[in-house]
């Protein structure tokens, strides 16, 4: 699995789940990704997860988790700035990110939505466009998820928790990786 194809399954897992065997041959991808690369690999209790439970059981969880609790709603502009003119700004800048690389979103989703932006970075990863990813992860995205880990501290034993720790770690060192070799 290349870094393009694990941030796009970490999107298709952070969305709203539509096929089980998606999600777990997803889960599957991404912890072999991490583990190749010497990353910690949170995903066990997910992957967990999602093998004794049924679709509707996934959906349930999917739903209470995310759309009931503001600590952890996928959105990065809402853990960023909350609801004041600096989120509209932001999600200004991220929707000028996408256009300027040629991205077109699939759904009508918000732009700081965390599924959006993990196919934002799949796209630059796909397009081999390293530097513009690095950035935009170090200015956009790590800031945003790392607050929303943080907003699982109440959550410890929620099962999404660990697919969006996978996404910080892979942030994380893809910006890690640009440092090291001080190309960007």
């Amino acid at each position: 699995m290349t870094i393009a194809e694990s941030y796009a399954s970490l999107a298709r897992m952070l969305e709203y789940p539509q096929k089980k065997e998606m999600l777990q041959a997803d889960s599957d991808g991404v912890s072999a990704f991490l583990l190749e690369h010497d990353l910690a690999c949170p995903l066990a209790p997910f992957a967990g997860f999602v093998a004794t439970s049924n679709l509707a059981a996934l959906q349930e969880d999917y739903v209470a988790t995310f759309d009931f609790n503001p600590a952890v709603a996928p959105y990065l502009g809402h853990h960023l700035y909350g609801d004041n003119q600096k989120k509209g700004a932001y999600m200004i800048r991220v929707k000028q990110e996408f256009h300027r690389y040629g991205f077109t979103p699939l759904s009508d989703d918000l732009p700081d939505h965390l599924p959006l932006i993990l196919g934002f970075l799949a796209h630059l990863a796909q397009q081999n466009n390293d530097a513009a990813r690095q950035a935009f992860i170090s200015d956009c995205v790590l800031p945003g998820i790392e607050r929303l880990t943080a907003g699982f501290a109440r959550r410890q034993n929620s099962p999404w928790k660990p697919v969006v720790e996978a996404a910080r770690l892979l942030c994380a060192a893809d910006t890690a990786a640009c440092e090291e070799v001080k190309s960007c």
